[in-house]
Formats: C-alpha cells, sequence, structure tokens
C-alpha cells in the first residue's frame, strides 16, 4: 500500500484530526473558569497528544540516544505539569500535534501527483495459455505470455502488440496528453490504458522492470531526509537541546522562578528549525512532478540550484530521436520533387531500416496518404533497397549501390555535399537505372528547445553539447540552438573526462541525456537528469531525476525551482532561529509565560510549514501559461 493510503489510514492522519478535534474542544472548555467537571479538562488534551510526544522522546532517547526535538517538547510538558500549568501543558502538546499534522498534510499534498502512479498498478491479466484465456493476478505474468487487453482496460505488463489495432492513453508513462494509435509491432508500456479495440500482446518486461514498476521505485526514494542540509538542520536541533536546557537551568538559578525556566523549555523547542527544510524540499519535490520531473533524492535539487554548466547529449534530448526528410531534390527535369518523394516512399515502404521508415513517415506526414506498395521488393544490407513500382524500377541508397548498378551520380553528389556538411544522412535514388535525385535526412530538433536554451543562457549559465555525432552535425545543431560550445565524436568516456574537467576547474555540472552512452556522465555529473519517455534503462537509474514525456521546455523552470527552494529554506531556517532567541530573552525577562510562550513557539512552527508549502504551486513570474 502507498505511502499516501497509509497516511489516511486511522493510524495517520484521520486519526490526529481526530485527536485533534477532541483536544481543541476540551481546551475550550478548561478556558470556563467555572467548569462543573472534577478536572482540569485540558489533561484531556495532555494523554491524547502528549503522551505520544513523550512516548516517541523516550523510544529515541533510550534505543538511539536520539537527542531531538520531542525530548526538550517533554520537558516542556512535565515541567508545566509539575508546576500546576496545566492548560500550558495541554496546549503545548495540542501545537504541537498541530504542527505534524499540518506537515503531514503538506508531505501528503507534495507527493499526491507522482503516488497517482502506485495506485494505477495493473491488479490483474487475460493470459493466452493452451486456446484458453485465464482471468490471473497481474505479478503472475512471466516473460513470453500472450496476453489479451480489452476495450478500457490497463495494460499489465510491458509488452509488444501481435495483433489488432487501437489507440492507448499512455500518458502516465510518456506524459502525452492525446492517445497514441498502435499496430502490430508497437511497443506498450504496462499502466497505460487501452481506448478502443482489443488486442493481443506478448510480455517482454515484467514485474519489477515494467516502466510502470520502474516510475514507481523513483517515486518511493524521493527522500527528503537524504539532503546535506537537513542533517545539518538535525546537528543544530542537538545543540539547541542542550542549549535549552542550560538557559532553563541558569535562568532558574539566578531568578528562582521556574516558570522563567519551563517558558524557556516551551520556546527553545527547536520544532521549526526542523522542519523548515524538508517541508521545503518535500513540497519543491511535488511542484516538479506537476511539471514533468521525478525526482529521485531531495539534495539532488540543493545541488542543481548550485550548476553552472548543463551539458546536453544531442539525440533524444535537444532532438527528437527519429530522424526526418528535411529536403528532396530532383535532378531530372521531367521529375517533380513530389513524384521523386512518392517514388522514394513507395520503394521503402516494406523497408525495416530506420533510414526506410523515416522516410514512409514524412511522406505520409506531407502527403496526408500512404505509399503505394510495390510489386516486387529487395532488401540489400548496408547498401540499400531495389524495388519495382509499377513499370518503374527504383534504387534507393548510399552511392555504392547506385555505382555498382551502373548508375553515374557525380553530379548528385556535388549538389548533395551542402547538406552532407550540415551533418544531412543523405538516400541517393535512381529511376528506371538513371540517377533522378535524393533526400536528405536529419534528426529534428525539439521545437521547444531553441527557447529552452535562450532561457537557460538569460540565467548565466552556460549549456554544452555533447555528443557522438560527427562535427558537422554538432556544429549544425549548436548553430541552431545557439550554443556556444560543443564537443562532438565524443565516447562515453570522452563525456565522462570533459565533466572531470569542468568539475575540477570549479564548475557544478548537470548532465542531460537519454542513452546508455550516457549513464557514466549522468553518474559523474553533479547531477544528472534522464529523458523518461525516450530514455534507456540504464540511463533513467544513473540519473538523479527523470524527465518523464521529455518535455524539456520545463528544465528552466526546474532549475528556477531549485534556487527558489533554497531561499525558502534559508528563509524558514532564519526566521525560526531569531524568533527562537527572541523569544528566550523574553522569557528570561519574565515577559512571557508557559501558555504565550507555546502559542509564540507554535506559531513560528506553522510559519514554516506554510512558507514551505507555498513551493508546491510557485511558478516562474514570466511563466503566464495555467499549470496543468
Amino acid at each position: 500500500m502507498d505511502r499516501l493510503e497509509k497516511l489516511l489510514e486511522w493510524g495517520g492522519i484521520k486519526k490526529d484530526i481526530v485527536l485533534l478535534i477532541v483536544s481543541g474542544l476540551c481546551l475550550l472548555v478548561s478556558l470556563f473558569p467555572f467548569s462543573p467537571l472534577p478536572v482540569d479538562p485540558a489533561w484531556v488534551a495532555i494523554l491524547l497528544c502528549g503522551i505520544p510526544i513523550v512516548l516517541e522522546a523516550c523510544i529515541g532517547l533510550i534505543t538511539r540516544l536520539d537527542i531531538k526535538a520531542d525530548v526538550l517538547v517533554s520537558l516542556a510538558l512535565i515541567a508545566s505539569v509539575i508546576t500546576g500549568e496545566i492548560f500550558a501543558a495541554g496546549e503545548i502538546a495540542f501545537i504541537m500535534q498541530l504542527g505534524a499534522l499540518l506537515e503531514d498534510l503538506t508531505v501528503a499534498k507534495a507527493q499526491a501527483g507522482i503516488e497517482k502512479l502506485v495506485r494505477l498498478t495493473p491488479q490483474t491479466a487475460r493470459i493466452l495459455r493452451d486456446g484458453k484465456e485465464l482471468l490471473c493476478p497481474a505479478e503472475q505474468v512471466v516473460m513470453g505470455d500472450r496476453l489479451r487487453v480489452l476495450p478500457g482496460e490497463t495494460i499489465p505488463v510491458d509488452g509488444v502488440l501481435l495483433s489488432g489495432q487501437t489507440s492507448v492513453d499512455q500518458s502516465v508513462v510518456t506524459g502525452e496528453s492525446l492517445p497514441v494509435d498502435k499496430e502490430a509491432g508497437d511497443p506498450l508500456f504496462s499502466g497505460t490504458v487501452n481506448q478502443f479495440g482489443a488486442f493481443e500482446m506478448q510480455a517482454t518486461k515484467v514485474g519489477a522492470d515494467s516502466s510502470l514498476q520502474r516510475m514507481i521505485r523513483l517515486v518511493q526514494s524521493a527522500d527528503a531526509g537524504k539532503a546535506k542540509i537537513v542533517s545539518l538542520a538535525d546537528r543544530w536541533a542537538t545543540w539547541i537541546v542542550v542549549a535549552a536546557l542550560t538557559a532553563a537551568a541558569l535562568t532558574w538559578l539566578f531568578s528562582g522562578e521556574i516558570l522563567r525556566a519551563v517558558t524557556i523549555l516551551v520556546v527553545f523547542c527547536p520544532c521549526a528549525l526542523v522542519l523548515a527544510t524538508p517541508t521545503a524540499i518535500m513540497a519543491a519535490i511535488g511542484n516538479a512532478t506537476r511539471h514533468h520531473f521525478l525526482v529521485r533524492q531531495g539534495d539532488a535539487l540543493e545541488r542543481l540550484s548550485k550548476v553552472t554548466v548543463l551539458a546536453f547529449d544531442k539525440t533524444g534530448t535537444l532532438t527528437r530521436g527519429k530522424p526526418r526528410v528535411e529536403a528532396v531534390k530532383s535532378c531530372l527535369p521531367s521529375l517533380s520533387r513530389q513524384e521523386l518523394f512518392s517514388l522514394a516512399a513507395c520503394g521503402e515502404l516494406l523497408s525495416e531500416h530506420p533510414l526506410g521508415k523515416a522516410v514512409v513517415e514524412s511522406y505520409r506526414a506531407e502527403a496526408q496518404e500512404s505509399p503505394e506498395e510495390p510489386q516486387q521488393f529487395r532488401m540489400l544490407p548496408g547498401r540499400g533497397v531495389e524495388a519495382q513500382v509499377g513499370r518503374r524500377r527504383i534504387l534507393a541508397g548510399n552511392l555504392s549501390l547506385l555505382e555498382e548498378s551502373g548508375v553515374s551520380c557525380r553530379e548528385g553528389a556535388k549538389e548533395a555535399a551542402p547538406f552532407a556538411q550540415t551533418g544531412c544522412t543523405l538516400i541517393y535514388v535512381a529511376v528506371d537505372g538513371v540517377f533522378a535525385g535524393f533526400l536528405a535526412l536529419a534528426d529534428s530538433l525539439r521545437p521547444e528547445s531553441p527557447s529552452m536554451i535562450r532561457r537557460l543562457l538569460a540565467k548565466g549559465l552556460r549549456p554544452v553539447l555533447l555528443t557522438g555525432d560527427h562535427t558537422d552535425t554538432a556544429r549544425t545543431i549548436a548553430e541552431k540552438l545557439e550554443i556556444p560550445s560543443f564537443y562532438s565524436n565524443c565516447l562515453p568516456e570522452d563525456k565522462l573526462l570533459h565533466i572531470r574537467q569542468w568539475q575540477s576547474s570549479g564548475e557544478t555540472v548537470c548532465m542531460i541525456g537519454d542513452g546508455i552512452n550516457d549513464a557514466p556522465a549522468l553518474k559523474a555529473a553533479d547531477t544528472g537528469i534522464a529523458m523518461g519517455g525516450v530514455g534507456s534503462d540504464i540511463a533513467m537509474d544513473a540519473a538523479d531525476m527523470v524527465l518523464v514525456g521529455d518535455a524539456v521546455e520545463e528544465l528552466p523552470h526546474l532549475l528556477e525551482l531549485s534556487r527558489h527552494m533554497m531561499t525558502v529554506i534559508r528563509c524558514n531556517l532564519t526566521f525560526s532561529m531569531v524568533l527562537n532567541f527572541l523569544a528566550v530573552f523574553l522569557a528570561m525577562a519574565g515577559l512571557l509565560n508557559p501558555v504565550m510562550g507555546a502559542l509564540v513557539h507554535n506559531a513560528g512552527s506553522v510559519l514554516v510549514i506554510l512558507n514551505s508549502a507555498f513551493l508546491l504551486r510557485w511558478k516562474r513570474k514570466a511563466n503566464k501559461q495555467p499549470e496543468n
């Protein structure tokens, strides 16, 4: 059962709310001087809200020697009871539990967006065995099983569509807002929803290896307690407990008034200090989730706030990761550009090569129709394809293929040279033994990449392109995006070397990538961000954060959010320290009694939590678009 459901159980938020309502009513009754009850009703608040605090403090102190806020709160409660300040003791316990409830609500809301993934875990699957359909728990599916999925059902495991056609809502995995059409051979992801037709699929990833389970593991590892600054707050809390006990003892010794000492114990509790960091981190994680980021560690946001260099992989990160026809050039006066494009698409229709598929997809997108199926087709590995389309014989591939067939391509190669220099991949086409023209293909930029890079540059950050592509391709992409520097022909060890060199010169580096070859760099960088939609499993495991749906336009928001989070944490810490010391001086001077001290101290804790909660809805001032 996920954490949000646990919080909502009787042992979680619901119980706390009931206890607080009963305790609050009893405290109100306690205010009346002529209460008909034989004992002060404030005792109810002490028993219901105070006893759990004392027990937790004793357990931590005895079993772990853990001197934290609960120890000081317990001492304040006990001292108030001994001195007869029953209402003050009840008020302390009540407001402490109220602060704890607000923290739980903040954390629960912060994680609500990603916790939805857990509830989407498929429970059943229709397995086809021996000609029969068996409805069984999804965890019983093994790799290679044949499954049937009906309209409206959740796909139980990752797999490949075998037969049938449908549309799948896969927003839970990729963030796409529209259903995606699927046909035989297309991949399917667990947790996504079949929209229309029934289909059969074969399981390829099951259990913990499935897409949804990987996302769930990321959710479960989003732990604010890993942040370095949280540990610092804990160390401060321990010293504050010692300082509080010393101040209370000295005040009692010199003033002879135990109420002043009790008040010091009440106001010196470091609750606001302890709450200052984790509530801000968890709220920032919740905000990041709403902008398509899954944060694996709280300290990743802290490290991201200090980044000066952003190293980008090219393919699948700044580009779509799929080639597209950028230009079609006919070299025959009798053959129009559109006719050449149509013949090339017909010739490539049955090709399994990624470039052939890209030609067909680009033609469909432009012509709004499917190319004619060839009467004859032959795949020539490493060279291209040969096909018969109507009465025409088509050759489409590299120069070697055409030259081996006796087709002269000298003039065509000259015309194609400018495209090759910009990093395009060329497919030369011959029709009936005569050179007809060429198609230039390139990995297209994500439309949001240019504006994203401009926003990073405007913030004083330094984007750098690290790619394994050739120099011409890298230069073209860098110039289009106005990235000031690039490194081409990078092997995985080269990317790692560049990152370590920047780090050794004092830079803080964030790496953004998607492939297996990016994993070492993602791991070595101060902060690694993997592209969750097209990224490899290894890249996502190596990264600190995952960008679901590959919405790179959200990267500037994440960077500014991390900086704003650190500002909120510093404000929280400063405010809590100043308030504590101010209240201590007032208590030492006798201007605060235990009741007023409890109100002042716990009001500070509530203000810290509320200040952190604003991070949940924070957005850049320049971003006027409504948030999803």
